[in-house]
């Protein structure tokens, strides 16, 4: 089968269903990992970096996999499984949203950047890394 975008497998097949899983435990546990490396104190007013790191590298790194995959082609189970299962399960909107929350009632100013800075640097992660993929496939 090939792996142009007009002949993916059905989203259902055991193989993308499997990998979307593994990807996202795996996402999980490295997300885990990083929370657990720099441990935030937003209770506190800290800043919480492990949670921006995250998000920044997995915005960059999706673009990069979508814009390849669009362009190059990976085998059927790649994008739901890098894309949704490891980076779905390493990024977090939820709990940006909370720590968003919690230093708001701590730090409004901390919050307030906080909440700009990360959205406007995964945003800018994103656009970086899905024009370099594209020079990449460019050449």
């Amino acid at each position: 089968m090939s792996s142009s975008t007009g002949s993916r497998r059905h989203p259902l097949h055991p193989r993308t269903l499997v990998a979307v899983a593994a990807g996202g435990a795996v996402g999980a546990l490295l997300r885990w990992g990083a929370e657990a490396a720099v441990v935030p104190q937003v209770d506190q007013g800290g800043w919480p970096w492990a949670t921006l790191l995250v998000n920044v590298l997995g915005s960059a790194a999706l673009a990069w996999l979508v814009v390849h995959d669009d362009r190059v082609g990976h085998a059927p189970w790649v994008r739901p499984g890098v894309g949704t299962g490891l980076l779905g399960g390493f990024t977090t909107f939820s709990t940006y949203a909370v720590q968003v929350a919690v230093l708001g009632a701590v730090s409004p100013a901390t919050a307030l950047v906080y909440l700009l800075a990360t959205a406007l640097l995964c945003v800018g992660a994103a656009a970086l890394a899905g024009g370099a993929a594209l020079r990449r496939v460019a050449r």
